[in-house]
């Protein structure tokens, strides 16, 4: 599951895995978070807030975060990947041959720190 806090001032979507991800996970952020971005065109910042990543259900589910991260990361300033997982700590160095978001990891305990690099692209 997918829980996903948008903080609408700072233009920031806070998603936060809690056990496998599913496809549907991904088919029902779409749908939450898109008239957002419809309306606000872009958003300043992305987090990814978990202690260790819970992984997919299924291929399935893989193709689907692979299909939002396709349709989303031009609308998309800055990712910031906060967890202590070794599988997502490396995620700077591979998204940025892939992505256009600026993609940067912190510790798990750095919440705040994080937050504060996603709002400073809020100029």
């Amino acid at each position: 599951m997918l829980i996903n806090e948008v903080m609408l001032d700072e233009k920031i979507l806070i998603i936060t895995p809690e056990g496998s991800l599913k496809s549907t996970d991904f088919e029902k952020l779409t749908e939450e978070v898109d008239p957002y971005i419809e309306a606000m065109g872009t958003l300043n910042g992305l987090m990814i807030y978990t202690e260790s990543f819970p992984g997919w259900e299924n291929f399935a589910a893989l193709l689907s975060h692979m299909k939002f991260v396709k349709d989303h990361h031009h609308k998309i300033k800055k990712v910031a990947a906060v967890t202590d997982s070794n599988f997502l700590s490396i995620l700077p160095r591979v998204a940025n041959y892939f992505v256009h978001a600026e993609v940067k990891h912190f510790s798990y305990e750095d919440k705040n720190v994080a937050l504060d690099w996603l709002k400073a692209s809020n100029t």
